[in-house]
């Protein structure tokens, strides 16, 4: 693919009208053709960023979801889990602490 931003743009642009064509077209819940078209968005919004990083050293704001930032999602569920559950044990090693401090 160029390296020129201005075309790597055209392309973007283009998936993105390919892209609500597939959806306002959409035959299932599955079709095909919208999954490739949000394939194809994925693509060439990499390249765009690729192309505009190489010739001007900038990015987008924008960051594109994968599989893996869903499991991360769960992941820092699991992670509040675990906070709670360490407040939980901290507030009562601060009250066995103060137990047997009233105890001495």
């Amino acid at each position: 693919m160029s390296n020129d931003p201005r075309a790597a743009l055209d392309a973007l642009t283009s998936a993105l009208a390919e892209h609500l064509n597939a959806v306002a077209n959409r035959r299932s819940d599955e079709d095909p053709a919208v999954d490739e078209a949000y394939d194809r968005i994925a693509e060439t919004f990499e390249a765009y960023e690729d192309s505009l990083w190489d010739s001007y050293s900038e990015s987008t704001p924008l960051d594109l979801f994968a599989a893996e930032d869903d499991e991360d999602e769960d992941e820092d569920g699991d992670e509040e889990d675990t906070e709670d559950n360490n407040e939980l044990e901290d507030a009562e090693d601060d009250a066995d602490g103060e137990g047997s401090a009233n105890q001495a």
